[in-house]
């Protein structure tokens, strides 16, 4: 059976079930089912064959090979019974695992992952039937883990239309580009504070593999200890957490928090990083209490803005950062914005913003977004932006025509030799001044007279006009006040 076929045959097995009520929920449900699984396959076949005395944290019994396989008789659970011990056994046991300080990572992860986890199917014959596609996917073989890595988004498109509050989930290219350009070593510690799903940790980890370095005594352990991930939300954490452990982390860490919960005014060094890559959740609104772990030139509700200081803050030395920052952050002159925009030229090299077309986040969003690149080596002298191209023929990005990695071709390309072209520019540090720290500087190179436009293209337009307007409102009204 070929992933794609596993995941929709689960798929359209839990859309029969009364107890599951939409994607977001099957996706929940599928995952859990997938941990305990794969969970059982790297204890059977990696740590009780290659560690002595391994204990497994989760009870005899209700291990993934107790319950889910047929008996030697082909006998296994079903109906109610199944639906019973899986609400009246399984999750009270698992939510309530006795740990300490002295409990190992990846046994802790167990509870961690319960914890918030929930058994939303109500029908015990259909469980079965979910469970029987799952036994013929084999993730002790290398093979087959590695192809369910290669697709693993695919199991989370239906979770992109939860985009209301600004949770956007990040295209694999647009992540795959900014830790190419961020270059993350072995050795160094790789954050993102807001991780989501674990895409941008994943390909860090990816990166650092190909490195001569990994293949070295204690490279692998290295690796696995410097990937560091912060996420709020319970599902989007577990889809991490099972994202790292299919990558071969055995105890990801990832925590479940909110990074903008920690006081930024004074940070100690252990927990500054290296390289930080990431797509701060835009458009969402944060408490009065979460305000307050920032300096008061810094309040606001803007989540996006909080992510940006948070950032610069938790940068060590020399470290660097890929942002994804939608065209509000560029434009704003006035209050909060400009005020953290002056600490980021006046701190940071801000030396590269990539622009990027509609519809990269499409059909979630219609917001442009660029790519923000800046090293904590000393204050801006000037940016370079470029305009990536959409390939030829097309209008925009769309769901069935989404951006690839091969596309940034162009930009990598030009990366380390900062030429001007119809598509590079830089704008000096004096002009960005002068501007009252505007950093929305659109492509002087290109001619925009007698372009085709659609009127889809003329209603984005419109809106992002629209969009601008009301914040240059909003900055007027705080001025009054």
């Amino acid at each position: 059976m070929s992933i794609s076929t596993f995941v929709k045959s689960i798929q359209d097995i839990m859309r029969q079930d009364p107890g599951v009520d939409g994607d977001a929920q099957r996706i929940s449900q599928l995952v859990w089912m997938l941990f305990l699984k794969i969970y059982d396959s790297k204890e059977e076949e990696e740590w009780e064959v290659f560690e002595d005395n391994y204990a497994s944290i989760i009870p005899e019994g209700l291990k993934w090979s107790d319950w889910a396989k047929p008996d030697e008789n082909g006998q296994a659970m079903t109906g109610e019974e199944l639906v019973d011990f899986i609400n009246e056994k399984l999750f009270p046991t698992l939510k309530e695992l006795v740990i300490d300080e002295h409990t190992e990572e990846r046994a802790a992860l167990v509870k961690y992952v319960f914890e918030d986890a929930y058994n939303y199917m109500k029908n015990g014959t259909l469980i079965r039937q979910v469970v029987d596609v799952m036994e013929k996917i084999d993730f002790g073989s290398y093979e087959e883990r590695h192809a369910f890595n290669d697709i693993y988004e695919t199991i989370l498109k239906d979770l992109q239309s939860a985009g209301n509050s600004g949770e956007y989930y990040t295209p694999r290219a647009v992540t795959e580009f900014i830790v190419e350009m961020l270059d993350p070593k072995v050795g160094e510690t790789f954050a993102d504070f807001a991780c989501g799903t674990g895409g941008f940790l994943t390909c860090a980890l990816e990166h650092m593999k190909k490195q001569p370095e990994y293949k070295l005594t204690g490279g692998e352990e290295a690796v696995f200890n410097e990937i560091i991930g912060i996420e709020k939300k319970p599902m989007p954490h577990l889809l991490a957490v099972t994202n790292l452990i299919l990558h071969g982390v055995d105890a990801p860490k990832i925590k479940r928090d909110n990074s903008l919960e920690i006081d930024t005014r004074d940070i100690p060094d252990e927990q500054k990083v290296d390289k930080v890559g990431m797509n701060p959740p835009f458009g969402g609104v944060e408490e009065k209490s979460v305000q307050n772990n920032f300096k008061k030139e810094f309040h606001t509700s803007e989540t996006a803005d909080l992510f940006m200081v948070m950032i610069m803050e938790r940068l060590r030395e020399n470290g660097k950062a890929g942002v994804v920052l939608p065209d509000g952050f560029l434009f704003g002159t006035e209050g909060v914005k400009r005020n953290i925009k002056e600490k980021l030229l006046s701190e940071f090299n801000l030396h590269t913003i990539v622009r990027l077309p509609n519809g990269v986040f499409s059909p979630y969003t219609g917001i442009t977004t660029n790519l923000l690149f800046f090293d904590k080596t000393g204050p801006t002298k000037e940016v370079w932006f470029y305009e990536h191209q959409l390939p030829n023929g097309y209008k925009n990005y769309t769901k069935t025509k989404p951006i690839r990695l091969e596309e940034f071709t162009p930009e990598i390309e030009w990366w380390n030799t900062r030429i001007e072209n119809d598509f590079a520019w830089k704008i000096s540090l004096e002009d960005i001044l002068k501007s009252n720290y505007n950093l929305d500087y659109k492509n002087p190179n290109r001619t925009f007279e007698g372009e085709y436009q659609t009127s889809i293209d003329i209603l984005e337009n419109l809106e992002v006009s629209l969009k601008k307007s009301i914040l240059i409102l909003e900055n007027f009204k705080g001025m009054v006040k």
